[in-house]
């Protein structure tokens, strides 16, 4: 190992946010690297990323993925350089994606790395719209929901990662697309993706309502990202046998005591609407299908790929809060080298 490098910092879980995460739960912590053995590399991490599921993992609960460990380095996607390496398989100067992020050096064996591929492309839109941000939306639309051209597609929290790249992928596959949003800036930035009709619900009034009247003749397809008041509202301007994927519902993530559901669940069984949730993880071996596509949208310039920067690794903190407090316009990143 490059003798030079021997610690790194990490951002560690202090303490399991109750409500909305702060400061204090998160520590800065430096590290000691262990040594380079045969099989192994070490990583300078370039990029970062901060999802809103992360906020699921600090609960200790049993869920699909295990909880993170108190006092020990957090979890996630990252974008890194191999700077020195014992594998052949990895030599110096490769570029790989890990879920070893929220630290500046890692030391690792090959399991759980993927070489990026030789690419003009900024190598951190492999953590957003050529990752796992892009792929969830896709494979919302495309293996859950199966959305067809001429179908009207509602998408929530669409400025997000994955919404504002859910909104230009229904474009791209005919539907006509209706955005919410949470801010007259954010829907600037939709409109300009070419989406149909936006609503801001912070100040719309009636979210039901604005709904009716942006898709009159009801919606196909919703693509859920949020829950609590737009699942009831787009329940209430489903179609007759409308899809609903469930990707995730984060109004509920930070609730310290149970959650009310929408009082129209009926609606489901009057309208026959089919409603799935999916863990974009499972859908994995579809993934160079997604790629292949993705990566000619964003050469033609049919995909836009919108992100938002904190620099350093001792504002990952903070950019992890502002995913709940809505001050990303697509892909949240911090950037570490």
């Amino acid at each position: 190992m490059n003798s030079t490098i021997t610690q790194t910092r990490e951002i560690h879980l202090a303490s399991r946010p109750e409500g909305m995460p702060t400061a204090e739960n998160f520590a800065l912590v430096n590290q000691s690297l262990s040594p380079l053995t045969d099989g192994k590399v070490l990583i300078k991490n370039l990029w970062m990323s901060v999802d809103p599921y992360m906020r699921g993992r600090m609960v200790d609960r049993k869920s699909y993925v295990p909880p993170f460990a108190l006092n020990q380095a957090l979890e996630g996607g990252a974008i890194g350089e191999v700077i020195a390496s014992k594998n052949t398989d990895f030599p110096v100067g490769t570029k790989v994606s890990s879920m070893l992020g929220w630290r500046e050096h890692a030391v690792t064996d090959a399991a759980g790395l993927t070489a990026l591929p030789q690419t003009e492309l900024d190598s951190s839109h492999f953590l957003g719209v050529l990752g796992m941000p892009g792929m969830t939306a896709w494979t919302g639309l495309t293996r859950i929901a199966d959305l067809k051209a001429g179908e009207t597609l509602f998408v929530s929290a669409a400025s997000g990662a994955v919404g504002s790249v859910a909104c230009q992928i229904g474009k791209l596959m005919g539907a006509r697309v209706i955005a919410s949003v949470g801010s007259d800036e954010k829907a600037a930035l939709l409109q300009s993706y070419g989406v149909d009709a936006i609503i801001n619900y912070k100040t719309c009034g009636n979210l039901t309502q604005a709904l009716t009247k942006a898709a009159p003749e009801g919606i196909d397809v919703y693509f859920e990202n949020v829950g609590g008041e737009h699942l009831a509202a787009a329940l209430s301007n489903m179609k007759d046998h409308g899809r609903i994927a469930v990707c995730g519902m984060i109004s509920q993530y930070n609730d310290t005591a149970p959650t009310p559901g929408p009082d129209n669940l009926a609606l489901i069984v009057m309208r026959k609407l089919k409603l799935e949730g999916f863990i974009v993880s499972e859908h994995w071996a579809h993934y160079t299908e997604f790629a292949t596509k993705m990566a000619q949208w964003l050469a033609e310039g049919k995909v836009k790929a919108e992100q938002t920067i904190y620099q350093g690794l001792e504002q990952a903190p903070d950019a992890f809060i502002g995913l709940f407090e809505g001050k990303n316009r697509g892909k949240m990143l911090v950037k570490l080298a």
